[in-house]
């Protein structure tokens, strides 16, 4: 699978990280189809629900500008922007990961997503 690829090329200690926030999300997401987008792992259910990525210092979360803002009073110990979160590999909040995670799915469910943006006749127009 490109995820397990992906995740394979970082130190062990990485790994084990990345394999726990992807289970964490598998979890929450178990019927969404895993792929890399913007070269990060992505789980898709209708639409990207969140994105995550290892870099040296740090795990990014994407789980989108509505997933940052609904969360920020939980957010305040980690550096964020826009869509993003900084997790430093030594405090990665997995309950806030799949909290966060929830409402996305819950979101894009309910319409409100990203991917509802974009019209999508289902024809082959994507």
């Amino acid at each position: 699978m490109v995820i397990d690829k992906y995740i394979s090329e970082f130190p062990e200690k990485i790994q084990a990280v990345l394999n726990k926030v992807r289970q964490t999300i598998k979890d929450i997401l178990p019927e969404a189809a895993e792929k890399i987008s913007y070269g990060m792992p992505t789980f898709w259910q209708g639409e990207n629900i969140v994105h995550f990525a290892a870099y040296k210092n740090h795990l990014g979360f994407y789980p989108t500008q509505s997933g940052v803002a609904a969360f920020a009073d939980r957010l305040k110990n980690y550096k964020t922007s826009k869509g993003t979160i900084q997790f430093p590999y030594d405090s990665v909040d997995y309950n806030l990961i799949a909290d966060i995670t929830r409402f996305r799915i819950k979101e894009a469910q309910e319409g409100r997503g990203i991917g509802k943006r974009c019209s999508f006749t289902g024809e082959g127009d994507r």
